[in-house]
């Protein structure tokens, strides 16, 4: 952002999340508060399993006989799981609303030098549509 500034002081900067599928976002709401859920069963120490009419599997028994560790767990493999669900890679480049860059085409992020070329082009290009003559029908 400070290289594009000081090159083009005139450019306004705005960065936003550019967001996930619908499926993908109630995924990761639901793994959300299913992993609070989960962590308050561990701590509380109540079989969800037995309301079901199940056995309980040895995962949950080893949960109840390390919860602090088994809390860190179901936190953490949530979480990561809930950030996977939430990212798209994408980082998309628009200057004046045209698409300029997108990663999700490309597949790659541009370098700076591509990336001030980029901008380069597209300003020259606005400059010069600015300065052509307007023919009046």
């Amino acid at each position: 952002m400070q290289v594009i500034s000081q090159r083009y002081p005139d450019i306004r900067i705005e960065g936003e999340n550019y967001l996930p599928q619908p499926l993908y976002r109630h995924i990761a709401s639901f793994l959300s508060v299913f992993k609070l859920v989960l962590i308050g069963f561990i701590i509380v120490g109540k079989d969800p399993f037995a309301f079901f009419g199940m056995q309980a599997p040895s995962v949950w028994q080893w949960g109840q006989e390390n919860k602090v560790y088994a809390c860190m767990m179901v936190f953490f493999l949530s979480s990561m799981t809930e950030n996977i669900c939430m990212s798209t890679g994408a980082f998309e480049i628009t200057l004046n609303d045209v698409p300029v860059w997108s990663k999700l085409q490309s597949g790659h992020l541009p370098s700076m030098q591509q990336l001030v070329q980029i901008l380069d082009n597209e300003m020259k290009l606005n400059v010069h549509m600015e300065q052509m003559p307007h023919h009046r029908s």
